[in-house]
């Protein structure tokens, strides 16, 4: 009896001890957390997009707090409103930017992209893109196998049965780029939405000279200077055979538009172009 009381006594003595050196151990090492984190992050979409360049929203917001000011640190899902509600929990100033969306640099929908292959294989378009180019002629085209649709936590893109191509909800986009990262063809592109959501983008990231271009996709840019030519505010360059237009310096103007042979430059949200007389004349012709 007495070894069995010498034992607990022992075992509650070591228990004793035990305790004090982890509570020490503790204390010693313990994190204190700045308590505006969690206010900062109430503020967050909570949608763990990654968007911002960091771990979840919780890292995003943890970044703010720790950084000297808020340039360079955007949260894309949740937007200006976000950034000011963050910013009035720091004390800091953060600048408001530009509404974004996804773009799909590629107009080659089934009826302009002939198709020569069929792929039997995972219905991904990175496998598809690591073994081969596509089952078109244009190597540089959408796949049209959907990862950017399984990339995006928003339900904001979907491939559409018609044209193969993948499509943009403009009131479920919020920029986040997942999208653009799970594209291996590079084709989906970050870009200002633009005033009234009107945007104007060259819809072809085609490398190759003219005439291959043109042979491969019927709205390739053919790199023909047209549109170059057209704008008067310098927004379009042309580099590898190919036409970008810079959303920064672009005024909506349209001329571009009008001007592409291929019809490679689209135009999102504008009203509809007013006919010529010339054209008037046309319709007027062909109906007689």
């Amino acid at each position: 009896m007495e070894i069995i009381l010498n034992t607990l006594i022992s075992l509650s003595l070591l228990g004793v001890v035990l305790a004090v050196i982890l509570y020490i151990v503790a204390q010693k090492f313990k994190v204190v957390e700045d308590p505006r984190i969690d206010a900062a992050a109430a503020f967050t979409p909570g949608a763990n997009c990654g968007g911002c360049g960091y771990p979840g929203c919780r890292g995003f917001a943890e970044a703010c707090v720790k950084a000297d000011s808020l340039d360079g640190l955007f949260c894309p899902a949740g937007g200006n409103e976000t950034m000011k509600n963050i910013a009035e929990v720091l004390g800091m100033v953060a600048e408001e930017k530009e509404p974004q969306i996804a773009v799909v640099r590629c107009n080659g929908s089934h009826d302009k992209r002939r198709k020569t292959t069929n792929f039997d294989g995972p219905s991904s378009c990175a496998v598809s893109n690591t073994l081969y180019g596509g089952d078109t002629d244009c190597p540089y085209g959408c796949l049209g196998l959907g990862d950017c649709v399984v990339a995006c936590t928003f339900d904001a893109i979907f491939i559409d049965e018609e044209s193969g191509l993948p499509m943009v909800d403009e009131e479920k986009c919020t920029s986040c780029g997942a999208c653009v990262k799970a594209c291996p063809k590079s084709i989906i592109e970050i870009r200002n939405k633009g005033k009234k959501s009107r945007r104007i983008y060259v819809s072809c990231i085609n490398k190759d000279k003219g005439a291959e271009a043109k042979r491969a996709c019927n709205s390739a840019c053919i790199a023909c200077n047209k549109c170059v030519k057209a704008c008067a505010y310098d927004a379009i360059t042309i580099e590898n055979f190919c036409a970008y237009i810079d959303f920064e310096k672009c005024k909506l103007c349209r001329k571009c538009v009008s001007e592409c042979p291929t019809g490679a430059i689209l135009e999102l949200n504008f009203p509809p172009r007013k006919e010529s007389a010339v054209q008037k004349e046309a319709k007027v012709t062909e109906t007689e």
